[in-house]
Order: C-alpha cells, then structure tokens, then sequence
C-alpha cells in the first residue's frame, strides 16, 4: 500500500510551519489522517526542518503502531492519534511551541474573544486546559495530553474553535487536514499576540459583546455563511 501523497501532504505541512516560523529548530510537528486507511502521517521526532524529506515522515496506525518509516515517530504522536480518534470531523493536527500562544498556555488561562479578528476564526474564547495531574503524568503523558483536550471540549464542538492551548505547554491546532491545521496554528498565534498586546495596552478590557461574535462568526462558519465565493 502507498502512502506517497499522505506523506507529502503531512511534509508540506510542516515546512509551512517553518516558513512561518512558527517553530524553533525541531519544535512543533503537523500530522495528516488518511481514515479510510486508518492511519496518520507524521513529523519524525527529533530531526531539524533542514533536514527533513518527504521520505522521513512515518506513517502511523491509530493505535500508535508504526506502520511505515524508518525514524521514530514523533513524540507527540499519542496525542495526534488521540485527537483523531476523538475529534471525527478532523483531518489534519498541528503543534507548535509558538511564542504568544504559549505565553497564554502559560498563564493556564483561555485567550478571550476581544475583536473581530479573533471572531472571525473562533466562536468564543480560545480554550485552555486544565492543568495535567501527577496521575495522568504517571499513566501516558502525551495521550493524557489528548485527555485534557477533548475534556476541555465537553460540550463545545472542535469545528467552532479548531484551537486550544494547552495549560503550562502549548498550542494544538486541527483542520480538514495538514494543511488547514497549519493555518489555523497561524491564525492562533496571530490572535494571541494582539490578545496581549491588547490587554497590555488596556487591563480592564472586556471580551467583546455577543452579538458582534455572533456576526462575524456566523457569517463565516454558520449554515447561513455568505462570506466568500462559495455558494
């Protein structure tokens, strides 16, 4: 079986991150699922961008058995695997340890929704987990990272907020596939960074009002969306 165009697909993906320099020597990692096959392409772990080929990306099952390659997968992978299994309307994971959004994830706190920029890509406040505990520690520490995702999705759909920081770590970020993973990993750090600078410039600003989020999401993302070309 040939995984040829998954695995270039999960490539280009992420050298986009390193284009938009979202990433630091070999931090961050992108996957792409291929669910009628059932398994994932992914970054290898540990290995520079530099160096990175097509042919390094190893493809992975959903029950984390390496299927195909010959470098480790990346160390990431439990959670990637996790969010598919989980998340069925998502094609493409993206992580990074990108500055802005991880100065929130530090904070352990959610980036509220201040403008319409923000409105434009996600309905509401950018999630932010609770903080892993020494228990899921103990068990699996990067499936237990998917945990702490889909918990802090109880009730709110991947589709209205393809993002989330994670608590004292770092962003995750999910798309049609790779590709729209990654720019949703942009996005994400590109409203974070007017979040803080937004709150720096004013303390006391409030998220803003409802009925702007409304519109500018909906308008969009809603099944009455008119922005765009599509009809």
């Amino acid at each position: 079986m040939s995984y040829t165009e998954l695995k270039r697909a999960a490539y280009e993906a992420n050298m986009e991150l390193d284009r938009r320099k979202l990433v630091v020597y070999n931090f961050g990692n992108v996957s792409e699922i291929d669910r009628a096959k059932g398994v994932i392409a992914i970054k290898p772990s540990g290995v520079p961008y530099a160096e990175l080929t097509p042919d390094d990306m190893v493809i992975v099952d959903l029950d984390n058995t390496v299927v195909e390659g010959k470098l480790k997968p990346s160390s990431d992978t439990r959670t990637h695997t996790y969010l598919y299994r989980h998340f069925a309307s998502i094609g493409g994971v993206t992580h990074t340890h990108s500055t802005f959004a991880t100065a929130w994830a530090q904070t352990q706190r959610p980036i509220p929704c201040f403008g319409t920029t923000h409105a434009d890509f996600v309905y509401g406040d950018i999630p932010c987990t609770a903080l892993i505990t020494d228990a899921q520690i103990a068990r699996d520490y990067e499936e237990e990272t998917g945990v702490q995702i889909t918990d802090c999705f109880a009730g709110r759909s991947p589709d209205d907020a393809p993002m989330v920081i994670v608590a004292g770590h770092g962003p995750f970020t999910w798309g049609k596939d790779a590709a729209k993973a990654v720019y949703n990993a942009v996005i994400l750090e590109e409203v974070a960074h007017m979040a803080y600078l937004t709150q720096t410039l004013r303390p006391d600003i409030r998220s803003l009002k409802q009925t702007i989020i409304d519109k500018h999401f909906l308008r969009k993302h809603g099944k009455n969306a008119y922005y765009g070309q599509a009809q």
